[in-house]
């Protein structure tokens, strides 16, 4: 057994919510929480749009999201559905066609706001391609594009608005007798998402989409995202996650992974504990670190590996880790390497990046293996 384990302590209580199907993957219930991610290629572009979404399923994404602006992109939808790896979600903006186009076209999901997209009969034929195609929607409220008669009755966009702005689309598509939703509440003010998402987790059992919209660049949208995502999910809230980020596709993923490991609620890959490195330090921890991250990228199973720069706390991580490694000291040319939690056998510094490499591949085969006896 992985030494990567859930302690009881750090059990988080879900928030009960519905389950539904986005294609072959479900979400709510006791799903695991997903990870998103959206394409930012030309839609009509069909093999850029297949290389970056089968990046970004590499990377462990398990639904993307496309826009579909236009005719040309929806014309262009069907082949992309058709190569890629896992399922799609139609980015629909006002134009009721498009969400009929991309349900016909086998998008697993339309991301559209049924108020949004006209008169009644022309909701009532969206909901109908998707009922008739097997296609989910999600509601995407956001607090830059709340309704006019919202603003009017707030003021403002403010939690209370947008909370209401999803109820009442919420009950367009439960009017229509369809019930195969998730919705979300977004918001580029932390505060403010977070407030949302909260009354709406009171207010309905909807499996709920969570995100920090237009959170900024690789560094800072990371952290908008890791505070108001990680609170909400700490508190149970959300079935699914997109960080939105000025960024590739694929950090987008390996950030909402990260967010959810840090929690114990996904475990994808190799948790690389390491220390921030000193004067103590036995080996260049930051170039050893950021060359183990690239060279074990392609490892999927979950597990854990310390790299500590000294033997003031390396001992002690390894202990809890699959595979340690922790330096000698200042100036000694080779560190301990821990085994499933024990001390194994030394190995000179400069040949510590490919050994530990072949160790977490042999633990990750080993584990792999535990799992199908």
């Amino acid at each position: 057994m992985s030494l990567n384990h859930i302690r009881p302590w750090r059990n988080i209580d879900r928030r009960k919510s519905r389950q539904i199907m986005v294609g072959n993957v479900p979400v709510g219930g006791d799903a695991p929480i997903t990870v998103q991610t959206m394409t930012n290629t030309l839609t009509p572009d069909v093999a850029a749009t297949v290389a970056q979404i089968q990046a970004a399923a590499d990377a462990g994404a398990d639904i993307v999201r496309v826009s579909i602006p236009d005719e040309e992109s929806s014309a262009a939808l069907k082949d992309i559905v058709k190569q890629s790896p896992v399922p799609i979600v139609a980015d629909i903006h006002f134009h009721y066609k498009r969400g009929i186009e991309a349900a016909e076209a086998g998008a697993a999901c339309l991301r559209i706001n049924p108020g949004n997209i006209g008169s009644q009969e022309r909701v009532k034929e969206v909901i109908k391609a998707a009922r008739d195609n097997n296609c989910s929607i999600r509601i995407g409220v956001n607090a830059g594009s709340l309704e006019k008669h919202l603003l009017d009755k707030y003021g403002e966009p403010c939690p209370d608005a947008m909370v209401e702005s999803g109820l009442d689309h919420i009950k367009i598509l439960q009017d229509n007798d369809f019930h195969e939703f998730k919705i979300s509440c977004k918001a580029s003010d932390v505060f403010m998402a977070a407030a949302a998402y909260q009354a709406l987790a009171e207010a309905t059992d909807a499996p709920i989409h969570l995100g920090i919209t237009e959170a900024g660049g690789l560094m800072s949208g990371t952290i908008k995202s890791s505070i108001g995502l990680g609170n909400l999910l700490w508190m149970g809230i959300g079935d699914t996650i997109r960080v939105s980020l000025s960024a590739d596709p694929v950090e987008e993923v390996k950030v909402g992974y990260e967010i959810l490991k840090s929690l114990g609620l996904r475990h994808r890959g190799v948790n690389i504990i390491s220390c921030p490195s000193c004067a103590r330090q036995g080996f260049d921890v930051i170039k050893t670190v950021e060359t183990l991250e690239k060279r074990l990228e392609h490892i999927k199973t979950p597990m854990s590996l310390s790299i500590i720069g000294c033997v003031v706390n390396g001992p002690g991580e390894a202990l809890m880790t699959d595979v340690g490694f922790t330096g000698g000291g200042s100036g000694k040319g080779n560190g301990m390497v821990y085994w499933a939690g024990k001390q194994d056998h030394k190995i000179d510094n400069d040949k510590m990046v490919d050994h530990i490499v072949d160790l977490v591949e042999k633990r990750a085969a080993e584990l792999d293996a535990e799992q199908t006896v």
